[in-house]
């Protein structure tokens, strides 16, 4: 007789990573709980990241487009672009491509368990 066991292993978005942790004041991570939000975080690091989080997040109607962002820095489009890019594989962004634009918005809910991680409370 045989016996067969199927392992299915899901890799989480570091959305989802953050989502299911303990908030850091109440328990350590584990290794791979650490691995899985640092994609996360590392999108957050750059500072030009962290400006367009906040004025995605900020502008009017809770979205934005790269021509909207742009009189904000002293960047290319293509570079703003990128860094949006970045965003959205994090899970940070949502995007929306409505004609020649893309549209973004950030995901309340990413941003929601990031500060539940950090800052002690419960998602």
């Amino acid at each position: 007789m045989s016996i067969f066991i199927c392992v299915y292993v899901f890799e989480l978005t570091p959305v989802q990573a953050a989502a299911c942790c303990a908030p850091l004041a109440r328990e350590p991570l584990s290794e791979q709980e650490a691995e899985g939000i640092v994609p996360l975080l590392k999108a957050l690091a750059d500072p030009v990241r962290l400006r367009l989080m906040s004025l995605v997040a900020s502008h009017e109607g809770g979205e934005a487009c790269v021509c909207d962002l742009n009189d904000a820095f002293e960047l290319s489009q293509p570079t703003i672009s990128h860094h949006l890019k970045i965003l959205h594989e994090a899970g940070l962004l949502d995007r929306e491509k409505r004609g020649v634009w893309v549209y973004y918005r950030a995901r309340a809910e990413a941003l929601q368990n990031l500060a539940a991680l950090i800052g002690g409370q419960a998602a």
